[in-house]
């Protein structure tokens, strides 16, 4: 298993080009202005004061600063489950979580909204605009509910 130490560097480094990443549309891309990139996937920039998907973005404080505190709250919980984590595959997805989690959260305590830039599309159907933070959230997620499954599946055939 790798020290915590370890884990920490690899956040802070996913959290950086998080915010580089997030820096540079805000300086090169005009909001609302689509830049084609590669098919079904163009720059877009939005800024988004809700969660994922744009749920819960009324674009006010209350919801921006509350947003803040759960945010905290679930990463001070997925640390918890970091320090106690022993599958090195939970591992590493905790590890993005965690730093898609604090860059979002970063992002919202200084401007109050979440930069979007990465617009996924598929002819003129649209799925969603995110960033970097939201694609190791997503990642991660994705890597630690099939880690748990194959878990869960080789007890069963036990």
């Amino acid at each position: 298993m790798p020290s915590l130490r370890i884990g920490y560097f690899f956040i802070l480094v996913l959290v950086a080009l998080d915010a580089i990443s997030k820096y540079l549309a805000k300086q090169y891309l005009e909001f609302g202005e689509m830049v084609p990139m590669i098919p079904s996937l163009d720059l877009l920039l939005v800024f988004n004061s809700g969660v994922a998907f744009s749920m819960l973005d009324f674009n006010n404080a209350f919801t921006s600063y509350g947003l803040l505190i759960i945010g905290f709250v679930l990463v001070g919980y997925l640390y918890l489950m970091l320090r106690k984590e022993e599958a090195i595959t939970n591992y590493w997805a905790l590890i993005l979580i965690i730093a898609g989690a604090l860059g979002n959260l970063l992002d919202r305590l200084v401007d109050g909204v979440v930069t979007d830039f990465l617009y996924f599309h598929v002819d003129q159907f649209s799925f969603f605009i995110f960033n970097l933070a939201d694609a190791f959230i997503s990642i991660g997620a994705a890597i630690f509910i099939i880690a748990e499954l194959q878990k869960y599946l080789s007890s069963q055939e036990s």
